[in-house]
């Protein structure tokens, strides 16, 4: 890997600990976790004490104050192992601690914040429903103001930290009214133990199989006036403006499959041995590993280039749009290529390329499919 100019010694220094770190604890019981579809509490303690949670949340709620980079370098290197793990670490700190941070009051801060930069508790993000996602007025749950409580019903699906024993709660997206013919749309914070607020665990999945997936339902679940994260009304904004950032560590858990990928099938194709010499030496090899490694270092470049924008308070959302849609895509094509150098030894388990080839299908479909962010990125042009 070249050196970017975007890295200070502080960034080097964290990588290496995080590639340490998931190489000794996470490496040796990824396939087994993917396997059983098992969601390791005691491997989310552990990366809360590396404080991977929080990385960017200030030192007084508990996080390290550190910037957006080294947060995406934290991810990136996480999912050179294992996506599933990386997508827990990203899910709290980008879709749970941002949006309170960035949104809430400091009661709200102080209350949610702290516990969640430990690693022992998680938070749910809330949006996506049987027939909202991409379409975020597609919402269908309800929350009505009875006196000085939220009255919410409804349901939501694929949500990520969601049913494990340690999610304590969910920001979640309602209609609280109309406005001119339009849903009027509100974030809500509901905390685990609510009564009428019950969690399912969703099993099954291609990919991802260690993360926490659930399904979400509200019963005349009832929850404080002071719950609502931001202003009435205010709900669509705060969750595509929390998208915005998060798509940023979809493009990390990207680009670190890549890398995981890549590195694999490297190292396979100087091991593999064919008509008398390793199968690195053959042209038809060597070209797919010289286009892996062009698409890494594009997809690193332009990735790192939206942190800095974001760090230095630019304009980033059409730069998070580009470098999510093009990690997503080289990671499919390169998890694709790496399987090939495989071979038929690429198709089996426990060989890690099986499961990176598996785990990068959601990358094109998570916080904005790779459609909506060609949409996003055409109105960026004036399109």
């Amino acid at each position: 890997m070249t050196q970017s100019p975007y890295l200070t010694p502080a960034h080097e220094k964290l990588r290496e600990k995080v590639r340490a770190f998931a190489e000794k604890e996470i490496k040796p019981l990824a396939a087994e976790l993917d396997e059983k579809e098992i969601f390791s509490t005691e491997l989310t303690a552990k990366m809360g004490e590396l404080g991977l949670f929080g990385i960017q949340t200030p030192r007084e709620l508990g996080g390290k104050g550190l910037d957006t980079l080294s947060y995406i370098i934290a991810v990136e290197e996480l999912a050179r192992v294992d996506s599933s793990q990386a997508a827990t670490v990203a899910a709290v700190n980008s879709l749970a601690i941002a949006p309170i941070i960035n949104y809430g009051t400091e009661e709200q801060k102080k209350k949610y914040v702290p516990p969640l930069t430990t690693g022992r508790k998680t938070w749910a993000f809330g949006l996506t429903e049987k027939n909202a996602g991409s379409d975020a007025m597609g919402s269908e749950t309800t929350a009505e103001l009875q006196g000085n409580e939220w009255v919410i019903n409804g349901s939501k699906m694929h949500i990520t930290n969601a049913a494990s024993e340690i999610s304590a709660g969910v920001t979640l997206q309602a209609v609280t009214g109309m406005k001119d013919g339009r849903k009027r749309l509100s974030a809500i914070l509901v905390e685990r133990g609510t009564p009428g607020f019950t969690t399912e665990r969703m099993t099954g999945k291609l990919m991802w199989r260690a993360s926490d997936t659930g399904r979400l339902f509200f019963d005349n679940c009832r929850v404080p006036k002071e719950n609502l994260l931001g202003e009435p009304g205010q709900g669509g904004r705060i969750m595509l403006n929390t998208l915005d950032a998060g798509r940023l560590s979809i493009a990390a858990i990207g680009l670190g499959l890549a890398r995981g990928a890549y590195e694999a099938a490297l190292a396979h194709a100087k091991e593999r041995q064919q008509f008398g010499q390793p199968i690195s030496k053959f042209q038809a090899v060597a070209f797919k590993l010289a286009d892996m490694d062009v698409k890494i270092e594009l997809a690193r470049n332009t990735l790192y280039h939206a942190c800095w924008r974001k760090d230095n308070k630019l304009p980033f959302a059409r730069e998070a749009a580009i470098s999510k849609l093009y990690t997503s895509e080289i990671a499919r094509e390169v998890a694709d290529e790496a399987v090939q150098i495989f071979g038929a030894k690429g198709l089996f388990k426990p060989t890690d390329v099986e499961r990176f080839y598996r785990d990068q299908r959601l990358l094109q479909i998570g916080e904005g499919t790779s459609e909506i962010l060609r949409i996003v990125i055409s109105r960026h042009l004036g399109a």
